[in-house]
């Protein structure tokens, strides 16, 4: 068994469509990056990646290479998801944190998990979605971002 940790950030912009685990969010603000910047599943993707010992998602999808321009990180999850496996490992379980003040996660963390559940190969309650709040500290605490912590279980394939 093999535990990877994933951490990403990205500042708020303009716009409405804010992309949170693979779904559409309601919001006024969406999050500026290279790709969708899907927080959430960033630090999925690296805490992935990291456990099976396969680098980086900057490694794999360059934000100076145009075909990972505004792509959907849950295709990229899926291309995340394709290195595991031909590691030799499955996912056990996936415990996901995103930590901003708003907006609040409870209303689509079913739909959240059931998502990443689908894309990973796992039951939906082996999918943790939480949010918390820095109290109003830092960066996320005044509304300029969001940050999202990963943390993974794999293993390797089962023998036959």
């Amino acid at each position: 068994m093999r535990i990877g940790m994933g951490v990403d950030a990205h500042a708020f912009e303009k716009g409405r469509t804010l992309i949170l685990g693979g779904e559409e969010i309601p919001f006024d603000k969406k999050l500026a990056g290279f790709s969708d910047a899907d927080v959430l599943l960033h630090a999925l993707m690296d805490a992935l990646l990291g456990a099976c010992g396969a680098g980086d998602i900057g490694e794999h999808f360059p934000d100076n290479d145009s075909k990972y321009y505004n792509i959907s990180s849950v295709k990229l999850l899926s291309d995340v998801y394709g290195i595991v496996k031909e590691r030799g490992f499955l996912v056990v379980n996936a415990d996901l944190t995103l930590i901003c003040e708003e907006p609040k996660i409870r209303p689509y963390r079913e739909s959240i998990k059931s998502r990443i559940a689908s894309v990973l190969e796992i039951e939906t309650d082996l999918v943790s979605v939480k949010g918390t709040t820095t109290e109003r500290l830092g960066f996320t605490g005044r509304n300029e971002g969001i940050m999202a912590l990963a943390v993974v279980l794999i293993d390797d394939f089962p023998s036959s």
